[in-house]
């Protein structure tokens, strides 16, 4: 990479860095206009690689659902999450159906996804950003929200940074051992391993900064790390499949959206859930809770 590209490819990262370190920190509406805004662009750039596989799934339904997915998120009803899956899932099926383009099966199969891959996976920042608080509302406006999920959310940001840097410096001075040859050739086994060492020493020493016990921070570096680099590889088996090299190159230097952001993809959700029930809440007594002895 010559320097030129280096440059326009760091000031591109800071300046994402700073807008998405903004809206976390501001929380609230902020950051689900943020959270949607990437979500749009991401799902735009789903649809465009699919198609190159002569799928269609419908951007119109994707959408849909995701905002529904975030108004949902916002107003924190989980007990609405099986109702919205099932009408949005129809909306697929009713979409393919009345638009009328082969194949039938691959393109409700891929709306489903879409919405489930770029819409209410990455909509996880906006439970994560609100654990440990109990939000009211002033019309649309949160209030009452904790700093508490601000730090869980900057905990997992940085974290991901730390393990994608890490892989790519380690890969490229210590690199020879193929991680993935048909998926990501250039990612190696030596990178893997240097990026999960670096997220684990980062979550220990943050994580102690939030108050999470020790242990509660080695197994979120090794979750953090490890679907990092699984949700890359998801990334690249999708365009690879499809015989594209870039989901887009709306980002100077860095491709598209989902180039971006497919390490955070799946590790928010994880993030999230490993948070809530193991950390924020405890799990055995809610597991009595639900099932009393």
């Amino acid at each position: 990479m010559n320097l030129s590209k280096s440059v326009t490819r760091l000031i591109t990262g800071v300046v994402i860095g700073l807008a998405a370190l903004f809206a976390i920190m501001a929380g609230g509406l902020w950051l689900v206009a943020m959270v949607l805004a990437i979500v749009i662009l991401a799902s735009k750039e789903y649809v465009h690689i699919l198609e190159h596989k002569g799928f269609h799934p419908s951007f119109r339904i994707i959408i849909a659902s995701s905002l529904i997915f975030a108004a949902m998120a916002y107003f924190n009803r989980f007990d609405l999450v099986a109702l919205v899956f099932t009408v949005c899932s129809i909306m697929a099926f009713l979409s393919v159906l009345f638009k009328g383009k082969q194949p039938y099966i691959a393109n409700v199969a891929t709306t489903i996804l879409g919405f489930v891959y770029c819409g209410w996976f990455p909509l996880h920042l906006l439970f994560l950003r609100d654990l440990g608080s109990n939000p009211v509302y002033e019309g649309f406006i949160k209030q009452n929200v904790t700093t508490e999920g601000a730090g869980y959310a900057l905990l997992l940001f940085f974290a991901v940074i730390m393990t994608d840097s890490f892989c790519y410096y380690a890969g490229s001075k210590f690199g020879k051992h193929k991680l993935s040859q048909v998926i990501s050739p250039n990612k190696t086994i030596e990178g893997s391993i240097g990026g999960t060492l670096m997220c684990l020493i980062f979550c220990l020493i943050f994580g102690h900064a939030l108050l999470i016990p020790w242990y509660h921070c080695l197994i979120l570096g090794l979750l953090i790390a490890a679907f990092a680099q699984i949700g890359d590889l998801c990334e690249s088996m999708i365009k690879r499949d499809a015989g594209v090299k870039d989901s887009s190159n709306i980002l100077p230097g860095h491709g598209g959206f989902l180039d971006r952001t497919d390490s955070f993809v799946l590790t928010i959700p994880v993030v999230h859930y490993y948070l809530y029930f193991f950390v924020v809440n405890n799990f055995v007594d809610m597991f009595k809770g639900i099932f009393p002895c």
